[in-house]
């Protein structure tokens, strides 16, 4: 008797302890779902130069400044990570140190020296095979051991007049083949529509999804890139929740809801067509995080602002992540602490 009341005790005990561990696991930022997590691409760690944007590749630096701000994750661009692909440890050392987790990386890294790939292998070249083999080598070499779960690509350049039918099936059957053996090692295949790439506009996006695989073939949704490419991003996001594995949080402008030309990347260069979380007036947010709320979405949902440009009234690097933070606080109670730019730890590199 004695004997089994200490079982019942100590398992209730036991169970007390689960609750609480994942009552204080359910203590996340959102205020709804606490399975929302949140973090920031690498695109914003930078400085614009001779009017191209040079990034950062401070690892240890940037991760400070991700935690400084509250977030929680980090998704470096793939010229960020080349110089730890076969140290992986190194990431995970300054990920322990930092607090912060490393999200996954944006596309694949390939090492200097590497030869330009022939033609947009994505869609189909000499060059595929060699693409799809180091699409793998890159999931179980860095990705699997850094424990991440899902990878953004934007699978090249769009072609000229836009992807045929052809070229939309081809792309579709090679993201099946690698998402196939990226999940072989734990990692979900996730693509990325983007401005000026094969998946621009909705016909090309829902024909891909349409042509894919569920079971291997992901998506990344870029709030600023699916109103850009005259989608409505909240009955988008809605649609397709299920495949979506994380947000790329951007704004744009009012003016590109519902466009039927996609603007150039002349537009683009004169004066950029995105804009911090919040702050161009494009994007439903509130809309968007209804969806992740009533339905209970898990995942990623990571800022991603490209550096400020000279003089585009914007502030600092810090000053446009504060921007994002104070938005996500005010407008979606999101729980992060007030932001201020003048005492971000970035500087000029």
């Amino acid at each position: 008797m004695l004997a089994r009341r200490h079982f019942l005790t100590s398992t209730i005990a036991a169970a007390g302890v689960g609750a609480l561990g994942v009552s204080a696991v359910a203590q996340g930022l959102d205020p709804v779902n606490p399975d929302i997590r949140f973090g920031t691409t690498g695109s914003i760690f930078g400085v614009w130069k001779g009017g191209a944007m040079r990034t950062s590749t401070d690892m240890a630096l940037m991760m400070r400044d991700v935690k400084h701000y509250g977030l929680e994750g980090f998704e470096p661009y793939s010229g960020q990570v080349v110089q730890y692909m076969d140290n992986p440890a190194a990431v995970k050392q300054i990920s322990a140190e930092t607090g912060v987790t490393l999200v996954d990386v944006g596309d694949l890294p390939r090492r200097p020296g590497s030869a330009q790939w022939k033609g947009n292998p994505w869609l189909g070249s000499e060059d595929t095979p060699k693409l799809v083999a180091e699409m793998e080598s890159f999931a179980r070499g860095f990705l699997q051991p850094m424990g991440c779960t899902h990878w953004k690509n934007n699978m090249g350049a769009r072609p000229e007049g836009g992807p045929n039918d052809d070229q939309l099936k081809r792309l579709s059957e090679i993201a099946n083949e690698i998402g196939r053996k990226t999940l072989a090692h734990g990692v979900r295949l996730s693509l990325h529509p983007h401005l000026w790439g094969p998946m621009e506009r909705e016909h090309e996006f829902r024909r891909v999804m349409e042509l894919t695989d569920p079971r291997y073939v992901f998506l990344i949704m870029d709030t600023g890139h699916n109103v850009l490419g005259g989608m409505d991003v909240v009955k988008i996001s809605a649609e397709y929740l299920l495949r979506i594995a994380e947000f790329h949080l951007k704004d744009t402008f009012a003016q590109f809801r519902g466009n039927k030309l996609t603007p150039t990347r002349e537009q683009h260069v004169q004066k950029s067509v995105y804009a911090s979380v919040g702050q161009g007036g494009g994007v439903d947010f509130p809309g968007i995080f209804k969806v992740m709320r009533d339905r209970k979405w898990k995942g990623w949902a990571v800022f991603d602002i490209d550096a400020p440009r000279p003089g585009d009234g914007t502030g600092t690097v810090d000053d446009n992540i504060a921007a994002s933070v104070n938005y996500m606080r005010t407008a979606l109670g999101v729980k992060m602490p007030v932001a201020s730019g003048s005492n971000g730890l970035f500087k000029e590199i």
